[in-house]
């Protein structure tokens, strides 16, 4: 048994021998992990602060039965400008939905995603054919103006197509495309082009799915003929890709 002086002794030695433990040399203390409970209180670390893109995100929105496999080209020319792939999206979506119901809101949240992703304030939107439906419907009511710094339609049957009526029986989306519709009346009435969003729409003489071609233009955009090129077509034309990436870099 211990003596009370040499308990005293022990404990000051004890004392020592944690001090040096719990101190290092860069004065540091070692802390052990929280317990699982009290770790779980803990205020979180604050995230890393995301680097903005060189460029603006573009959101790619393509058209009635097709996939996102159509922008192939298009992104390769973009990358060739000095777009990352981290800076190029490019939306798929069921096309036989409802423009104003359905696709307009996805579309919406896929580039509030975009956004948070790349930590960009706003986005480009390319658009060919029925996606031009869409992607107005989102920026005019859906509020894209906040959201979307240039527009472009490739093709777009933006006062509606004749040729949508061989569809419209059985598919809401072909309904939409319909001249007059519910869809495109709105989106032509009052101002077709809102907001601060910079709009553009490239179209051809010979489109055999758009009829007639005077549907793709908009009051207030920039609006560009291509020459005679087939509806899609337009996806893969040197001079129209020219004059989308120009109008995106301006």
């Amino acid at each position: 048994m211990l003596t009370r002086r040499q308990n005293r002794r022990a404990l000051l030695t004890l004392c020592a021998a944690l001090c040096a433990v719990f101190s290092a040399s860069s004065g540091t203390v070692l802390l052990a992990p929280l317990p699982a409970a009290r770790a779980a209180s803990a205020p979180a670390a604050p995230a890393h602060r995301q680097a903005i893109p060189a460029h603006r995100p573009v959101v790619l929105v393509h058209g009635y039965n097709a996939d996102p496999g159509v922008w192939g080209s298009l992104r390769a020319d973009l990358r060739a400008a000095g777009y990352t792939d981290a800076e190029l999206f490019s939306w798929g979506y069921d096309t036989h939905r409802s423009v104003n119901e359905v696709l307009a809101g996805q579309l919406g949240a896929y580039v509030e995603q975009v956004r948070r992703q790349t930590g960009a304030e706003r986005v480009d939107v390319v658009s060919h054919s029925f996606g031009s439906l869409v992607s107005r419907w989102y920026v005019k009511y859906g509020g894209g103006t906040a959201a979307v710094d240039r527009w472009v339609s490739l093709a777009g049957p933006n006062h509606g197509t004749t040729t949508a009526w061989a569809c419209a029986l059985w598919d809401q989306a072909c309904r939409d495309m319909t001249p007059n519709s519910y869809v495109v009346r709105n989106l032509n009435s009052g101002d077709e082009t809102p907001g601060a969003v910079r709009y553009a729409t490239f179209r051809s003489d010979c489109d055999e799915v758009v009829d007639p071609d005077g549907s793709v233009p908009l009051a207030g955009a920039a609006n560009a003929a291509v020459g005679c090129l087939g509806h899609n077509d337009l996806l893969g034309d040197d001079a129209t890709s020219a004059g989308v990436r120009a109008f995106l870099a301006g």
